[in-house]
Order: structure tokens, then C-alpha cells, then sequence
């Protein structure tokens, strides 16, 4: 089950939030969006669920056009959380199931095999305004898979959550995916990405400027990153030739290489200066190639 955009478009008055957007995403996959905020994403995912209508182009899930007989099949974490904070955890996210065709017994069952695996089983009979704001990202979440969707959408689902959390959530979203379930998510994060994602969008003012599997984005950018610890100055490589970017570290620095060729030749023209403790030729990183093709850091 694959969900494509084809040549998608949304205006709001003279402003284009999103750009003939087109886009497949494969089925049972973690599909990453990246951009600042503004970039569109958000407008994507409303089109996506069908709340908004694009002026042109159109968005289909396993071949059916998207509308509201197929929210069944979709769940939705959004960046700005939705739940009513006076009503009783279970209250809520069973009426929530029950609005996506789930049976009661069913939905009770599972709510409360999510909030076990939160640790958090206490929560089932509070409101949802007694909660910590980290534990109502985690009914958010919980509220967003309780009736098994095929197709996951999520909203920066990391914000607001400890590193413990962030972790906990991963795993969850992960195991969702090996279980069969296509899912869209965006991150401010880009190493969440990274990690999770085998294809990934970055989008800009409503356009997409880099898309496809991680990989070949990865091979296709040319550049390659150079990790040096050193206890002398290497601030001579500024100049190198081969050398687009240096950055001066505690340890020694970091440089942005145009070609492999020119690691061998600084490897070089360093050696015998002194004791290196580290020379590492990486790969670059998603941070790398935004900074690029967008011209600013993502954080």
C-alpha cells in the first residue's frame, strides 16, 4: 500500500504553501520529511488526511483517492496536541477508536497494552490535564495508533519528550513499521531521520529539494566529511586545496572535502607535524546536505 502525490499544489490567497509536490511513498516504511519551519510539511500531511484540498494535483492511498472513508486505515499524531484536558484518559481515547470503527472491548484492550508499554498504566482513569506534558505526548501517540492504522502520520513526535522517552517512542514506531505499517513522519531532529528513515524529502518554501532514498542522496551530494584530532594547529587546511568547509574543534577539526582524492593528500601533508589521534573520513551528514541545498542549519 504506497501513498503518491502527484504534482500537488496549495494556495492560500497569492501565497504557495506547497509546490507541485510529487511523491511516493513505499508501503510498510518510514518516510521522513525535513524543513524549517514554513517549508510546507505540515500543509502536506492536512492534505494528506484530506482536511484540506489541494488547488491542483491528487493524493491516493493503494490506488483510492484520499477522502474520509479511508480514516479507518490512517492514524495522525499532530504537531499541536489535540486531546480535551478535562476528560478522563480512557474516556477519550476509546471514544477516539470507536470514531475509527474499533469495538470497545477491543479498544480498552489495547489502550491498555500501550500504556504498559509506556509504563505509564496509572494514567488510564486521569485527566488529561493532570499528565506531565512528555506523558501526554505519550497519550497523543497512543491515541494516534490505538486502532492499528495502516498508514501512521506524524508530526514531529519527538518534541517535548526526555531522551528515555525519545527512545521508547522510536522503538514503538519501528516495531509499527516491521508490523506492516507505512508511516510519514516529520522531525527537527535530523538524526531521526537518519536513523529510522530509508527514504527521506527535504522541502523548502513549499518545494521539494532533495528527494529519494537516503543512501543515493548521501552518494549523490559528492562531499565527503574529514574528522581530525591532532595536538597541533591545523588551521593551515583551511586553504587546502580540496577543502570546503573547516571548523575549528576542541579536539582538532572537521573538514568538508569536495572529492575522496583529497583525504589521502591532507592525511599528506599532516603527518609527521605531530600525533594525530584520530583521522576519519565519514560520510556526510543530513545536516550537511541542508545546510546546502537550503542555505541555513536546520536547528
Amino acid at each position: 500500500m504506497s501513498l503518491v502525490l502527484e504534482h500537488v499544489t496549495k494556495k492560500f490567497g497569492a501565497f504557495t504553501a506547497v509546490n507541485d509536490l510529487s511523491l511516493m511513498i513505499p508501503e510498510k516504511e518510514l518516510f521522513g520529511f525535513l524543513g524549517a519551519n514554513g517549508a510546507g510539511k505540515t500543509t502536506t500531511f492536512r492534505m494528506i488526511l484530506g482536511l484540506l484540498k489541494p488547488n491542483e494535483g491528487n493524493i491516493s492511498w493503494n490506488g483510492r483517492k484520499m477522502d474520509y472513508t479511508l480514516s479507518p486505515e490512517i492514524g495522525y499524531l499532530p504537531e499541536e496536541r489535540g486531546l480535551y484536558p478535562k476528560l478522563k484518559v480512557k474516556d477519550q481515547l476509546v471514544y477516539l477508536a470507536r470514531l475509527r470503527g474499533m469495538g470497545k472491548q477491543d479498544a480498552v484492550k489495547e489502550l491498555k497494552y500501550w500504556l504498559g508499554r509506556f509504563h505509564v498504566e496509572e494514567y488510564l482513569d486521569k485527566r488529561v490535564e493532570e499528565l506531565s506534558k512528555g506523558n501526554q505526548q505519550k497519550i497523543q501517540f497512543i491515541a494516534a495508533v490505538l486502532h492499528k492504522p495502516k498508514l501512521l502520520i506524524l508530526d514531529e513526535p519527538f518534541s517535548g519528550l526526555d531522551p528515555v522517552n525519545v527512545e521508547t517512542l522510536k522503538t514503538a514506531v519501528a516495531e509499527l513499521r516491521d508490523q506492516g505499517a507505512t508511516i510519514v513522519f516529520s522531525s527537527h531532529r535530523m538524526e531521526h531521520v537518519e536513523e529510522l528513515c530509508e527514504h527521506l524529502c527535504i522541502m523548502h518554501h513549499g518545494s521539494p529539494v532533495v528527494h529519494g532514498e537516503l543512501r543515493a542522496v548521501k552518494r549523490a551530494f559528492g562531499k565527503q566529511n574529514v574528522v581530525i584530532h591532532a595536538d597541533f594547529d591545523l588551521a593551515f587546511l583551511r586553504a587546502f586545496p580540496g577543502v570546503v568547509r573547516f571548523k575549528k574543534t576542541a579536539l582538532g577539526a572537521e573538514l568538508q572535502i569536495d572529492r575522496m582524492e583529497a583525504a589521502q593528500k591532507i592525511l599528506d601533508e599532516i603527518n609527521g607535524k605531530g600525533f594525530i589521534r584520530k583521522f576519519a573520513l565519514e560520510e556526510p551528514s543530513l545536516n550537511d546536505i541542508f545546510i546546502e541545498k537550503v542555505g541555513a542549519s536546520y536547528e
